[in-house]
């Protein structure tokens, strides 16, 4: 029996976040002093760098020519290191104070002008979701705050990825499960969009031109029956983990707050003896009728031989967006089931398969959740004069607060910092597709789209699985075709975030992997647009080269100061004052999205314990640029429970402890005071990480996992006996023959053996045509029925 949402509760860790009200969906606007400081720090940081490179790494090149060879390369080894890791945390304070002033400037557009904007519209927006082994009850909370967006004509797709065949027991239940979501959800929506359009039809149908005060109280009680709907469906759900909190309070009970707020001033209205204009009340009944008129639907690709059977989650959504817009027919003679278009002279109801094209697609990650006005913001700045090359919008995605575990809690203001720094990056032009959540005009992913032949069938590529951190490289292929990007300066966007170190390790090293590999497409867009009105501006240059390559000299920075023993005259009290401003402004964001100031020593330790896991992202980039390769998909776990870390993963943090624990030792005996200092804190925060992210007895058993899946060699199973590619007990499917012809060769069977005796048949065939002799009669195998029949072919 499956066990209930309750029994597969996260056990709750001391050190968890408590606080489970999220911020403000509109940021505050941050004081004049903020503003300065941020600029101050910029400064600051600079100065002291330049202080430092001139005091000690050019004085000691100019000053010391009888020192040994070595230390000048440690000389200009770390001056090159403190330099790389000096210019992140300037792009870090550039991209800060860009969302700054962006939050200063953000004024909100007024609901009445949304209404009567789409009152005229017949726009359509596809929400895509991706799915591939999730949790039901996570898909379901997504499904439900895409349905319940306010906007005039919106289509949901559930993208399962999953393969039915041969799943058994809980995954099959699972995707059952999963399967049937979409079918409750349209049936619970039903009778509130039933009351909501016949408030609607009344309206119509008995208003007259100037509306009474009474139809101003009809309006209030359609509102008021909408929020009691939602205040009752929030008040049965079954609330056991903090993203069952956040879409019962913010989701559901956030609407209907908004709904009662729009009662309570139509119910004053009509106290006053006043109602709003006929075109006013049709656009406030139109919105209750929108909120709850959702069309639900699910497609698995996987089904279908003729789309892509690539593992990830871009060909996933490339599949269904290369579909959008025909009518097919499924053929199934060869056994598989094909996609075939119709011509346009063809009867369209005679279709298997009708795929309604969509000017806006919404893409949302399966563990995500939106809030209200989330489409009909982003859509509205989409449709605005000045944004008509606009390809991508989105609210960067927040964490959900109230995390049971200190790793995700940790992990969770890591992404509240993201969020800050990608509405700087917007500032500056320099704007990257996250891909958890996106408004995407369809005509922008029409530009990009690069067409293949793969196995006999068109496949249509518009977001690139050439990398695993495909939104980055969409990013640039947009840019390289004159489309620009932005995110919406509001939170209206939560993800989840990885709660143990298993699963964090999945995302963390795909995160890592493929920004490299991105930057000559990169360095393609600056020659385009080179010599153009839209040339790439020198800040843009610069973050996004951070944005795509920081973590790879960050990583080997932090790695070179960790292992190399330096000499301590490098060493100046100038690299602290150019790192200072980084870490207080970084408090200051922490603190203002809800975090404590001295997280900053949290995630300093998070990040040297992940400094095995990012090395090893880096260095698949490296691997798949010199063999051209394409890395796998790896998605990050989705379950309920503790992911194993590989055992790799695990004990590195532990060498790390290990050898800044010696050089501490060794430093402090030869008077290196500096270095020994450094190291002693280096050995104590991750030393600390490892207690409170990972912990020690899980540290034991991924680590003992990961030694006896080193040392286990399983045992290989018989190769099973080839079987004859015609069964003669069953009915020939011609159809399949002559279109997949010998499907053997997908397998591997061709042994030496079974080569030298087909080799040695068809000798004897050869020899029994010039001289034939009698045998005695026996029973045909197969091998002979398939010789008897090419013999039967060629006599015909």
């Amino acid at each position: 029996m499956p066990e209930s949402s309750q029994q597969r509760a996260r056990r709750r860790q001391w050190g968890a976040e408590h606080r489970a009200e999220p911020l403000a969906i509109v940021p505050s606007r941050p004081s004049p002093a903020a503003v300065v400081w941020a600029r101050l720090a910029i400064v600051i940081t600079v100065v002291s760098w330049f202080l430092y490179m001139l005091t000690t790494i050019i004085r000691m090149v100019i000053e010391g020519p009888k020192e040994s060879f070595v230390f000048h390369l440690q000389t200009w080894v770390y001056g090159l290191t403190v330099t790389a890791l000096t210019f992140s945390a300037i792009m870090y304070l550039t991209a800060r104070y860009g969302a700054l002033v962006r939050f200063r400037e953000h004024r909100r557009v007024e609901r009445a002008l949304l209404d009567e904007h789409f009152a005229r519209s017949d726009d359509r927006v596809t929400v895509l979701i991706p799915s591939y082994d999730e949790e039901p009850d996570v898909v379901r909370y997504t499904l439900w705050s895409a349905a319940l967006q306010e906007f005039p004509d919106i289509r949901i797709v559930l993208l399962i990825d999953d393969r039915a065949e041969g799943l058994t027991g809980e995954p099959l239940a699972r995707l059952e499960r999963t399967r049937s979501l979409l079918g409750e959800i349209a049936a619970e929506l039903e009778e509130p969009r039933a009351s909501a359009q016949a408030a609607l039809d009344a309206f119509l149908a008995e208003a007259p031109a100037t509306p009474s005060p009474a139809d101003a109280k009809r309006a209030a009680d359609a509102y008021a029956d909408a929020a009691t709907w939602l205040d009752t469906f929030a008040g049965t759900e079954e609330i056991d983990e903090h993203m069952g909190e956040f879409f019962a309070e913010h989701v559901l009970l956030g609407l209907s707050n908004d709904l009662r707020l729009t009662r309570l001033a139509l119910d004053a209205a009509h106290d006053q003896g006043a109602a709003p204009d006929w075109e006013r009340l049709r656009q406030l009944h139109q919105r209750l009728v929108w909120i709850f008129s959702a069309e639900l639907g699910s497609f698995e690709r996987k089904q279908y031989a003729s789309l892509s059977q690539e593992p990830n989650k871009a060909m996933n959504l490339n599949s269904y967006i290369s579909l959008m817009g025909g009518n097919y027919r499924i053929a199934r003679e060869t056994g598989e089931q094909i996609l075939e278009e119709l011509g346009v002279d063809e009867d369209p109801a005679s279709a298997d398969l009708v795929i309604p094209d969509s000017r806006y697609l919404l893409t949302l990650d399966a563990d995500s959740q939106l809030l209200r006005e989330y489409c009909l913001r982003l859509v509205y700045l989409l449709e605005q004069p000045e944004n008509e090359r606009v390809a991508v919008t989105q609210t960067p995605y927040s964490s959900f607060r109230g995390a049971s575990t200190r790793i995700e809690r940790i992990a969770g203001a890591t992404t509240d910092l993201q969020h800050i720094q990608h509405q700087g990056l917007t500032y500056f032009g320099a704007t990257f597709w996250v891909g958890a959540n996106a408004v995407i005009r369809t005509a922008a992913l029409d530009d990009i789209a690069v067409t293949q032949t793969v196995g006999g069938f068109e496949i249509t590529t518009y977001v690139q699985d050439r990398t695993v951190i495909e939104d980055t490289e969409s990013s640039i292929d947009l840019g390289l075709h004159g489309w620009t990007l932005e995110n919406y300066p509001e939170r209206l966007s939560y993800s989840a975030t990885p709660p143990d170190f298993g699963s964090l390790v999945v995302q963390r090293r795909r995160w890592a992997n493929g920004g490299l590999l991105i930057m000559p497409k990169f360095f393609e867009m600056i020659r385009a647009r080179k010599h153009t009105p839209d040339r790439v501006r020198l800040t843009e240059k610069l973050l996004r080269s951070n944005y795509m390559s920081s973590l790879a000299w960050a990583s080997f920075g932090l790695l070179f100061l960790l292992f190399f023993p330096f000499d301590s005259r490098l060493l100046s009290p100038l690299v602290i004052a150019a790192a200072l401003p980084y870490f207080i402004s970084m408090g200051l964001d922490l603190r203002a999205s809800g975090h404590r100031f001295g997280d900053i020593f949290r995630i300093y330790g998070f990040n040297l314990i992940l400094l095995p896991v990012n090395l090893a992202g880096v260095l698949k980039s490296l691997q798949q640029g010199a063999t051209g390769s394409k890395i796998p998909f790896a998605r990050t776990p989705k379950v309920v429970g503790r992911t194993a870390a590989p055992g790799l993963y695990v004990t590195l943090p532990f060498i790390i402890v290990g050898f800044s624990v010696l050089t501490a030792v060794r430093d402090s005996a030869v008077g290196n005071w500096g270095n020994a200092a450094f190291a002693t804190f280096n050995a104590i925060m991750a030393a600390w990480a490892i207690v409170a992210y990972i912990g020690i007895r899980a540290a034991i058993a991924d680590a003992s996992l990961g030694l006896v899946g080193w040392l286990y060699v399983p045992i290989k199973p018989k190769r099973a006996k080839q079987e004859s590619l015609v069964d003669p007990t069953a009915t020939v499917n011609w159809q399949a023959i002559l279109y997949h012809g010998d499907r053997r060769l997908r397998r591997d069977l061709a042994r030496t053996s079974d080569r030298r005796r087909r080799l040695s048949s068809v000798r004897a065939d050869v020899h029994d045509h010039s001289a034939p002799v009698e045998v005695p009669p026996q029973q045909p195998t197969g091998r002979a029925r398939r010789r008897a029949a090419r013999h039967a072919t060629r006599a015909e």
